[in-house]
């Protein structure tokens, strides 16, 4: 009885809330969906200082820690883990198996392509790298250019067929969710699986965070029943969180620091800064040590590049500024 009382005792550390969404990473909404679908407990917590860990989103519960990067992510590591499942119903099912398998591959393709490849860089800056200093950012945008490219096997040989494959993939599964889905609140068995999670994620993501001018956007936007299932859910899980303001979000280590509402700024200062000097000093020298740390890693990184001939990197400059 005690461990599950504990267990209850969740929070959630993901990259920062902007776009309107709760927090604006495509890895860190199905994880904040799948919790809210199973009504389970949980904080929320922003970690702005690591903004290419891999290990982000992460849970924690007392000792326990679930990462993105480990058991094939978070949502698998808290099934595996007994901590909550919504699948149990519905793993066997074949229709369900490959559904999932769309969402994960194809529609996880084309969102990397957009917000690393082809856009102007704008959603993954402000994401990922604005409260970094300019040059850094930028570094490590080029650089997170060429690992996406390097994943999804874009070279500039196969640019355009590799672009009209993964648009030609995510547009099919637009249309197979869209059929599979009617006019049901949720995918299968008339209740959330984390398939719901998942493509839900990639949808808010998609219709709120992409530039206006988003090829992937605008094949979405072809099935109205797929855009009323988002606006639906997001009506119940992430407006009406944020109007209710129960506090999701919560204050953890320095090294997450939460962003506060703007009302704090207007209050007194005196006696809450005095509390938090030491919390501030620890997170200036966790931020001086990341920057360092990053610092290092993007050098030994151009210097391996330089070595290897590949100047598409450099040419992608163009993408961000």
């Amino acid at each position: 009885m005690e461990e599950a009382k504990e267990r209850e005792k969740l929070t959630l550390v993901t990259r920062k809330s902007c776009f309107g969404l709760p927090t604006s990473c495509p890895n860190c909404l199905p994880v904040y969906l799948y919790l809210k679908f199973s009504k389970t407990p949980f904080d929320l917590a922003f970690n702005l200082i690591n903004p290419d860990s891999d290990q982000i989103p992460y849970v924690e519960s007392g000792t326990y820690v679930a990462y993105n990067n480990e058991k094939g992510g978070v949502i698998r590591s808290l099934i595996e883990d007994s901590f909550v499942d919504l699948d149990s119903q519905v793993r066997g099912i074949p229709e369900w198996v490959s559904a999932k398998a769309m969402v994960d591959s194809w529609l996880a393709d084309a969102i990397l392509y957009e917000l690393w490849v082809g856009s102007d860089g704008s959603s993954a800056h402000k994401i990922y790298y604005s409260d970094l200093p300019w040059l850094l950012g930028k570094i490590l945008y080029l650089k997170q250019v060429h690992v996406a490219k390097q994943i999804l096997g874009v070279t500039k040989d196969n640019a355009e067929r590799r672009e009209e494959e993964i648009y030609r993939n995510a547009n099919d599964a637009f249309s197979a969710l869209s059929t599979r889905l009617g006019e049901q609140a949720y995918f299968f068995d008339n209740r959330p699986t984390s398939l719901d999670a998942v493509f839900l994620g990639h949808a808010l993501f998609t219709l709120y965070a992409l530039p206006e001018n988003s090829m992937l956007r605008s094949k979405l936007l072809e099935h109205d029943n797929l855009v009323r299932y988002t606006e639906k859910h997001k009506l119940e899980l992430v407006d009406s969180s944020a109007s209710s303001s129960s506090g999701t979000q919560s204050q953890s280590d320095p090294s997450s620091v939460p962003r506060r509402p703007s009302q704090w700024s207007s209050k007194p200062k005196s006696k809450p800064k005095r509390e938090k000097t030491e919390e501030e000093k620890k997170f200036r020298r966790r931020a001086k040590y990341f920057l360092v740390t990053q610092l290092i890693a993007v050098l030994v990184f151009l210097s391996l590049l330089g070595g290897s001939g590949d100047a598409e990197v450099e040419l992608d400059e163009d993408d961000y500024e």
